[in-house]
Parts: C-alpha cells; sequence; structure tokens
C-alpha cells in the first residue's frame, strides 16, 4: 500500500524517537542497576522492551506502506548523574514524543490515514502513562525526600 503524503516522514520521525528511548532507557536500566536500585533497574528494562516492540511495529508499519525504516539514526540519548537527574531527562524526553505524536496524530486525520493514526493513538496512551510515571516519582521525591524515596527502590 502506497503511503499518503507526509506520512512515511512522521512514521520514520517517531520510530527515530523510540530508537533513542530503547538506548536511553537501556543506559538508565544499566545506571540503576550499577547504583543498587534493583526496583528502577526492572522498571526501565520494562521501559525499553515496550519500546522495542513500538519500533518493531512502526518498522513493520514502514514497510507495509511502501517505506524504507531510518533505522541509522538516533536523537540524543539524555542521561544524568543521579535518579532524579535521569527521571528529569526522561520526563522532558517523553514529553517531547508525545507533541511528535500528537503533530503525527493531526495529519495522518488530515491526509486519511486512519490505519497509521491508530497506530500513533495507541503510542501516545503509552507516552502520556510513562510521563505520569515520572512526574508521580518526582512528586515522591520531593515530599518524602530522595533518601526515603532511593531507600524503596533498592530491592523488588
Amino acid at each position: 500500500m502506497k503511503a499518503k503524503e507526509g506520512v512515511l516522514d512522521i512514521l520514520n520521525g517517531v520510530l527515530k524517537a523510540e530508537l533513542t528511548a530503547v538506548h536511553q532507557y537501556l543506559l538508565h536500566a544499566a545506571l540503576c542497576k550499577s547504583w543498587g536500585y534493583e526496583r528502577l533497574h526492572d522498571h526501565y528494562s520494562h521501559l525499553a522492551n515496550e519500546e522495542v516492540q513500538h519500533s518493531g511495529g512502526l518498522i513493520d508499519h514502514i514497510l507495509y506502506l511502501e517505506g524504507t525504516p531510518d533505522v541509522e539514526h538516533l536523537d540524543t540519548v539524555g542521561h544524568g548523574q543521579s535518579v532524579e537527574a535521569i527521571f528529569r531527562a526522561d520526563m522532558e524526553f517523553e514529553r517531547e514524543d508525545a507533541e511528535l505524536l500528537r503533530k503525527g496524530i493531526a495529519h495522518c486525520a488530515k491526509v486519511g490515514d486512519f490505519t497509521t493514526r491508530h497506530i500513533l493513538e495507541h503510542m501516545i496512551i503509552d507516552t502520556e502513562e510513562h510521563i505520569d510515571w515520572f512526574e508521580t516519582r518526582l512528586k515522591a521525591i520531593s515530599q518524602v525526600g530522595l533518601e526515603q524515596f532511593l531507600s524503596e527502590q533498592i530491592k523488588k
């Protein structure tokens, strides 16, 4: 099936963000593991796997639309030297991803590509859940303090 105007560019932009997220979350999982925060390591590993699934679905859909998936380029991988810093970097990354998805959804509606629109709408649900997760953790840190919060992250 041939893609409608601009849809492949949008899909490749979203794919770039999803592949970047895989790398970012793998890095953050490894950091949390090295810092001794088992619960955070597991959560970041789960996020990385979720982004791999999104990436695979996007690649399949781009190929279905007779396009070429761009798997060669990534955005800058956000990082930090503390749990709080990586939470902030990840929350900002997810907010930017949500904006990209919203623009893609609007464009797909405009050109009448409801299948791609549906895929992006499904992805934005996960993205908004991720934003909420980071916001909630940062709020917990502000309420109970960093040390108390981190003490709960050591074991599952």
